[in-house]
């Protein structure tokens, strides 16, 4: 129960940072066309800083290195399960960008720009779950700049070496791990500038969650509400992400008799709603934002009432 209750009051106060930023367009203090700079920002400085600061608090050890590969390899694996399984499914509707964006929305979740709050405050003893969040988000990352920026664009140039290594995600944990399989730390304790320069990480990390939010807000504001009930196929996307999705995981995780911490975190980072990175790279890339935009809101609104009923099973 108290998982519950804590996923229900982190949930409904992470939706309420989305208000300033649907306030914002509005008024017209900011205008839609600038909606993607944002996402550049959390993309390209937030969420680099979000995994050097998780790698940075997690303790390295010879069984969390091999729990976190394990991890790494079996979340990869299901999203590619789940992102062919549906490319199938709607392989005759490709060319509509509705259904490229459902084939993403199905699987991606959002595991870390919520996710790390989230385990953050469910397992608060638990070093480690952060460094788990960040191995969940380089998979979907590495997927991201390439094989789902092919779906969604139709195009198959994103699929090369040079995307998979050169990407802000990729680049973040490179430089994070030297430091976090060395045990060296950049803190305080280490000399003044390294002090600061946490300072500076955890700032710009922990920014992510209300900068992710506020983007909603601000696209929120840009369409038609009625819009985010309307579509079947939005519903179809978050009920198979926020409910089909985790309990698939959870069952294989069982049946693989996983680390219990492995799979508490990566059942959690599966119910969590849509991701939002569905948007940032409809919105990076100039397809599909409207349908992306509907169906991220749409799965955070339920995640109200999924992610805490989810939480029970732990």
């Amino acid at each position: 129960m108290q998982a519950f209750l804590t996923t229900l009051i982190m949930i409904s106060i992470m939706l309420l940072t989305a208000v300033p930023g649907y306030i914002l367009v509005k008024v017209k203090a900011i205008k839609p066309d600038n909606i993607a700079s944002f996402s550049k920002v959390l993309m390209f400085v937030c969420q680099p800083a979000l995994t050097v600061y998780s790698f940075n608090k997690a303790d390295f050890s010879k069984e969390l290195g091999i729990n976190l590969i394990i991890f790494f390899v079996i979340i990869t694996v299901v999203q590619l399960i789940f992102l062919g399984f549906f490319s199938l499914i709607f392989r005759k509707k490709s060319n509509d960008i509705k259904y490229r964006i459902t084939i993403i929305a199905t699987t991606l979740s959002n595991c870390s720009f919520l996710g790390v709050p989230i385990l953050e405050a469910l397992f608060p003893a638990s070093p480690n779950v952060a460094a788990y969040s960040m191995m969940y988000f380089l998979s979907m990352n590495l997927l991201g700049w390439t094989l789902i920026s092919a779906i969604i664009t139709h195009d198959k140039k994103y699929i090369n070496l040079k995307t998979v290594v050169f990407n802000p995600a990729t680049l973040s944990v490179l430089v994070a791990l030297p430091f976090f399989i060395t045990g060296f730390k950049i803190s305080a304790v280490n000399g003044q500038f390294l002090g600061q320069l946490e300072n500076i990480i955890n700032i710009l990390g922990k920014m992510t969650t209300p900068m992710c939010m506020l983007i909603m807000g601000m696209r929120l504001a840009t369409i038609k509400v009625k819009n985010l009930f309307t579509s079947p196929l939005q519903y179809f996307s978050v009920a198979v992400n926020q409910i089909v999705f985790p309990l698939f995981v959870l069952g294989v995780l069982y049946l693989l008799q996983v680390d219990k911490e492995l799979m508490l975190c990566m059942y959690v980072m599966c119910a969590c709603p849509v991701a939002s990175l569905v948007q940032n790279y409809a919105e990076l890339l100039g397809e599909g934002q409207a349908t992306a935009a509907n169906t991220v809101l749409l799965g955070a609104l339920c995640s109200i009432f999924t992610l805490p009923v989810l939480a029970l099973l732990i």
